[in-house]
């Protein structure tokens, strides 16, 4: 049987794509009309009373970026306290060229608030299952990939694999999948994690609050969610299925994560995927609101850039040069400079190095985005049955030369900064 029905979900065996299954894909990707309405909840949402969202989205609205000038980004790097107009004034083409400044300002932010320190993490994809039909995305449920869902035991010895080498902090990783990785498993990976590393955190698919606080008593301490792009028009045109392509209910989900407990959240674009500048307006604003309305909540921003992937030739990736990447984080840690900023390895080496002693303050090191690939990669061997990965990384570092390299250009390596009590 190639497709089944779960409720407003579809789960598709790509392999073996024929009938009902191949007759759906082809009607979204060429009638909007055949496509629900992405502003709609669907049956089992939990809806919050919150205005963030459209607060947010009337700025990024409102934003054009080509009116601001040369002066009005010199006044905004005078000011001691950025305010949301300094910070659009950042974000526009006529920053780059004061782009020196702004690194200098950033890096002062950084050391006055984090002082020479860089965290390091690995993430570990458990399962890459998916029922979302998201046209840029390696995991996306009719892209024919290996699947792969690792049983308890296999979580287990990743862990342990990873553990051994040093690190104390793990990024959990799932496929958009309610099914194959439900709630349950997904708490038994939280408290396997909970025994080796001292930080847990989870990149899923959304939840409701009660499933976050379910998580959060599971062992889990923070919640990344990529909005991947604050453009709702954009949106719909590249989420035609699933869960996933209810926009509002994917960006409330840093809220239900702090309403159910978590101690963090982290929030992103893929920048690329539409304007740059305005979903990194919004993924900051987003960030900004949620940090006045839950100021003892701990936020963090990623800012990974699209990476080429499976069927990347069905989308227009709008290319996003390093130098803009540069003046996007420079920006971040003047606007926001009490919250932390991940550099992912989508980016390559020079880049990582040279960021983290200037803005960034967070860094992935001994990454894999395949699934169950961790204890063949840290012992040298092939692991068959692998699922494979969601997209292809830049920088391939290990844990101890990631440790060692920060340790050179003069950085403190930091695996924990939090203890329970």
């Amino acid at each position: 049987m190639t497709a089944n029905r779960m409720g407003n979900q579809f789960y598709v065996d790509a392999k073996n794509l024929t009938g009902e299954a191949l007759e759906r894909k082809h009607r979204v990707e060429n009638d909007p009309g055949a496509r629900t309405d992405p502003m709609q909840y669907m049956e089992g949402m939990e809806r919050i009373d919150s205005d963030i969202l459209s607060q947010v989205m009337a700025q990024m609205d409102s934003y054009h970026y080509e009116a601001y000038t040369d002066a009005d980004v010199r006044r905004a790097l005078m000011h001691e306290t950025c305010t949301v107009e300094d910070f659009k004034a950042l974000l526009s083409p006529a920053a780059l060229s004061h782009l020196e400044e702004m690194a200098a300002k950033a890096k002062y932010e950084t050391s006055r608030h984090f002082g020479n320190t860089v965290y390091l993490f690995t993430p570990l994809y458990i399962a890459n299952y998916c029922e979302n039909y998201c046209v840029y995305c390696g995991f996306n449920c009719y892209n024919d990939i290996a699947r792969k869902k690792l049983s308890m035991e296999e979580i287990e010895r990743e862990m342990q694999v990873i553990a051994e080498s040093g690190m104390e902090e793990i990024l959990l990783l799932t496929g958009e999948s309610h099914k194959m990785s439900d709630i349950a498993y997904i708490g038994e990976a939280c408290k396997l994690a909970a025994r080796y590393f001292r930080n847990v955190g989870l990149e899923i698919y959304p939840l409701n609050s009660d499933g976050y606080r379910y998580l959060h008593e599971c062992g889990a301490d923070y919640v990344t969610v990529f909005q991947e792009t604050y453009d709702a028009v954009q949106y719909e045109k590249l989420h035609l299925l699933g869960h996933k392509r209810v926009f509002p209910y994917r960006f409330e989900a840093q809220e239900r994560a702090i309403l159910g407990g978590m101690r963090g959240v982290a929030c992103s674009a893929l920048l690329g995927l539409s304007d740059f500048r305005k979903d990194a307006l919004a993924s900051a604003l987003h960030v900004y609101y949620l940090q006045r309305k839950y100021p003892y909540v701990e936020y963090s921003l990623s800012c990974p850039r699209l990476r080429p992937i499976i069927n990347n030739d069905k989308i227009s990736p709008q290319d996003v040069q390093e130098t803009q990447l540069c003046q996007v984080l420079c920006a971040y840690r003047i606007f926001l400079p009490f919250v932390g900023i991940t550099v992912s390895s989508r980016e390559q080496k020079h880049f990582r190095d040279g960021i983290v002693k200037i803005a960034a303050t967070k860094v992935s090191a001994g990454v894999s985005t395949g699934i169950g690939d961790h204890e063949s990669k840290y012992h040298g061997t092939k692991e068959e049955g692998a699922g494979d990965e969601q997209f292809e990384i830049s920088d391939g570092r290990s844990f101890a030369q990631m440790y060692e390299d920060m340790a050179l250009v003069g950085l403190q390596p930091v695996l924990n900064d939090y203890i329970y009590v």
